[in-house]
């Protein structure tokens, strides 16, 4: 008897040290999936950080209030002049002239560094003024004029760090004037948002790209969502069973992972080589992007076709209705929140492909804000590649500030696919 309960103790004594065991590696798992948990977070905290504090002051912008008199006979204008005798006239003549007697600077040197603190579209803003009221001629205007990209850096980063080394001291003392009178400050840059790309960063804008982004997906759209719903009917419900269908199918899934600068180069080879569609334009980018997508749209709407119960289609049949009519009268409108879905998920990875789009020459400078999908155009994600690979550190700024609009746009279209998906959807 006594033999007997020490072996029951003994047994007992294994099993709970097996279970001390079991439960240590179980908590050991828990707090290995909540370290990764919070090391991404932690990941993208720091990411999101850097960029928000990089790209936010990219949405404000330096200026300098000058009160400039409109000199009609300098300018060679009256009240009568038309547009094209405006857009002429010598507005930038016009700024230095009122510079060089606000401030006196001494010599060509000083003159020359005087005038580059002052951007190249102060004189745009003069002439817009002035098309707009020309009783404006022979009186004087008060107007925030746009200051240089280096002045806009100055004021808004390097001023309370000290860094001065980038202005002489006659530009210094220039500059410390206008921020004791309070003529230099800051306000909402929304030439960032109304304006195409430029040289000049002060100047260069989204406008351009988030139009081209915008067609371009359009079309994309337009052509990927019917094309792959009517390729994932047909392999769902209508397409034999035999090897070649399982060799489609095959297909379809590996070009879900091919790299996206494959389709640029199919897209360059098809598109632009052989049928010779124009580069750098929306309809050119919108049909490489469409080749992309296709295979997400192809396997989410299979899925959703799947997802709706055999009971819908035998009932459908039970009551005499054709297989054309079972598809697209009752299966094909249950599916169809899912394929909407998947049609924004595709849209949202087109919205941040890069790749395919330089292989088709969407990396071209391009100023002018396109009107429709043949005209040259670009996209966001390229427009920051851009801007990415330049010097200047406002263009950095810019970049940064374009991550973050990009990133808006990526969190609207998966936020609305997250609530269609919720809306639509119907549980069985």
């Amino acid at each position: 008897m006594t033999n007997q309960t020490h072996s029951s103790l003994s047994t007992r004594e294994k099993v709970e040290k097996s279970m001390a065991k079991r439960r240590a590696a179980e908590t050991r798992f828990r707090v290995y999936g909540m370290a990764s948990i919070l090391f991404g977070l932690l990941c993208l905290v720091v990411l999101f950080g850097d960029i928000l504090s990089k790209g936010t002051s990219a949405f404000s912008q330096t200026v300098v209030k000058q009160t400039i008199m409109l000199d009609a006979d300098y300018l060679g204008l009256t009240a009568q002049s038309t547009d094209k005798e405006i857009r002429r006239a010598n507005f930038e003549g016009l700024i230095k002239k009122h510079l060089k007697k606000s401030y006196k600077p001494k010599g060509r040197k000083a003159r020359r560094a005087l005038y580059g603190m002052i951007s190249a579209g102060a004189a745009w803003q003069l002439m817009e003024a002035v098309q707009a009221d020309r009783e404006l001629l022979d009186s004087e205007l008060t107007i925030a004029m746009l200051a240089d990209d280096a002045v806009d850096q100055w004021f808004k980063h390097d001023r309370d760090r000290g860094y001065n080394d980038q202005f002489s001291e006659f530009q210094l003392s220039v500059l410390n004037s206008w921020v004791e009178s309070g003529d230099l400050y800051t306000r909402f840059n929304k030439l960032f948002f109304t304006n195409g790309d430029s040289r000049e960063p002060e100047l260069a804008g989204i406008h351009g790209a988030i139009k081209g982004t915008l067609l371009t997906l359009l079309v994309t759209f337009l052509l990927s969502f019917p094309i792959g719903v009517a390729a994932a009917i047909y392999l769902e419900e209508f397409a034999p069973r035999n090897r070649l269908t399982e060799l489609v199918e095959i297909n379809i899934n590996n070009l879900a992972a091919v790299p996206s600068i494959t389709f640029g180069l199919l897209g360059l080879a098809i598109f632009i080589n052989m049928f010779g569609v124009a580069r750098s334009t929306p309809l050119v980018g919108g049909l490489v992007l469409t080749l992309m997508t296709l295979p997400t749209i192809i396997i989410s709407g299979r899925a959703a076709i799947k997802a709706v119960p055999p009971s819908i289609r035998e009932a459908a049949f039970g009551l005499g209705a054709s297989k054309m009519q079972v598809v697209f009268h009752h299966v094909l409108p249950l599916a169809l929140p899912g394929m909407l879905t998947g049609a924004i998920i595709g849209m949202a990875q087109a919205l941040g492909e890069t790749a395919p789009l330089l292989m088709i020459g969407m990396i071209a400078f391009v100023v002018d804000v396109p009107g429709f999908i043949n005209d040259p155009s670009t996209v966001l994600p390229v427009q920051i590649f851009l801007w990415s690979d330049s010097p200047e550190r406002a263009f950095m700024e810019r970049t940064s500030g374009a991550i973050i609009v990009l990133l808006g746009f990526l969190i609207v279209m998966n936020t609305a696919a997250v609530w269609l998906r919720r809306r639509l959807e119907r549980r069985w």
